[in-house]
């Protein structure tokens, strides 16, 4: 082989690479409603390769697959957005239960328990800058839903990506096939079994996670809500829905529902049975998170560390804005897929199996540690040095 070709494709394949995350990163505000419509096509297309296999024509059969994720996604709304408006007028009728909750039971025993000053929580203070601020955020908003509201121009984008996104998901899912065969027949021949198996290897990630992270989050959402639902909290359905949503960062949708749970029971009952209800809601949640979702439907072989999830979430969201959010989990494992294939290159390298010769200068290191504990370190010759007149 030629090394200078071999390194003259890897460059051209490194400024490929570079250009299409350039024009992402650049096109990042136009993209947001085609990758929804991408995700919605990946995640119908089993379905509608199955319905393909039973008889019925690529069309009909992403018509119908179509046709059932509308429905589901329409039926969700119609009923979760009359429950979350209660949820959330409910909330802001408790506003000031939470307030004066925070200036005469949170506040003084914190300064209690910490021996802090009791200038330090200045509750009225506080609260009239809160007071001042949600006034002004008011302001703000009112302001720009004007503006908004007046130009139409905000309107005119939104209903454009409402439209955008289902006809879109629509001819994706159609030609999804199509177009996986077209970009295999565009890849250099040299290249194309490589690709195709970290192709697959990748699908069977982004199947088995991001499916399954969904299920695991509905899942959490019904029992959550549910949960603090039964307690009797007041505001415990739209906290349950929170926590389900956040749980695909690992722990962010149990810390934020468990903490927000704890104030609103404490605010709305204060004794010590519904909190222990809470604090059970969310230990039997985490218990069967782990054991039973978790390893039921995404699976314990994907790979994706805790730590490298949070990461590409926050990577993703500072680098892309809210399209990085939404892409970042299905950017990582296609990382760990190129992470291992890297991994088990490198083992069967030279670089790594070749042995270096032996060290002529240390052949033994003994230490002697002595009783008062200080350790001595001698270093002898090797066997040809002691040879040596």
């Amino acid at each position: 082989m030629n090394p200078t070709r071999d390194a003259s494709r890897r460059w051209q394949l490194l400024a490929i690479a570079a250009v299409i995350v350039y024009l992402i990163w650049l096109l990042a505000p136009v993209l947001m409603p085609f990758a929804v419509a991408a995700m919605l096509a990946y995640l119908g297309d089993p379905l509608a390769d199955r319905l393909e296999r039973l008889g019925l024509s690529r069309t009909w059969a992403a018509t119908i697959v179509f046709v059932v994720l509308l429905v589901v996604v329409v039926g969700v709304l119609l009923l979760l957005i009359p429950l979350i408006a209660r949820q959330v007028e409910n909330l802001v009728n408790n506003l000031p239960r939470y307030g004066d909750w925070a200036q005469n039971v949170a506040w003084p025993w914190l300064q209690a328990r910490l021996h802090l000053d009791p200038h330090t929580f200045d509750s009225d203070r506080l609260l009239q800058l809160i007071k001042t601020h949600i006034g002004s955020i008011g302001d703000v908003a009112t302001t720009v839903l004007g503006k908004v509201s007046r130009s139409g121009v905000g309107i005119a984008v939104w209903l454009t990506n409402l439209v955008l996104i289902p006809v879109v998901a629509f001819y994706l899912l159609r030609d999804w096939d199509r177009l996986v065969a077209t970009i295999d027949g565009m890849l250099p021949r040299s290249l194309q079994p490589t690709i195709a198996h970290l192709a697959r290897e990748s699908d069977k990630i982004l199947g088995a996670f991001v499916r399954g992270q969904l299920l695991v989050m509905l899942a959490l959402g019904v029992f959550y809500a549910a949960g603090l639902g039964l307690t009797g909290l007041s505001v415990g359905l739209l906290i349950g829905m929170v926590a389900g949503l956040l749980s695909f960062v690992p722990y962010l949708g149990f810390i934020i529902g468990f903490v927000a749970a704890m104030i609103a029971v404490l605010v709305q009952f204060g004794d010590w049975t519904h909190v222990l209800l809470v604090c059970g809601v969310f230990a039997v949640g985490q218990l069967l998170e782990g054991y039973v979702l978790v390893p039921k439907l995404v699976g314990d072989k994907i790979g994706l560390h805790p730590v490298a999830v949070i990461f590409a979430v926050l990577a993703g969201g500072y680098l892309f804005g809210f399209l990085g959010v939404l892409l970042a989990l299905p950017a990582a494992s296609v990382i760990v897929v190129l992470l291992r294939y890297l991994i088990e290159r490198y083992r069967m390298s030279e670089l790594y199996n070749e042995s270096g010769p032996d060290d002529p200068v240390i052949a033994e290191v003994e230490v002697d540690v002595h009783r008062d504990g200080e350790v001595e370190t001698s270093v002898e010759p090797a066997p040809d040095d002691r040879a040596a007149p």
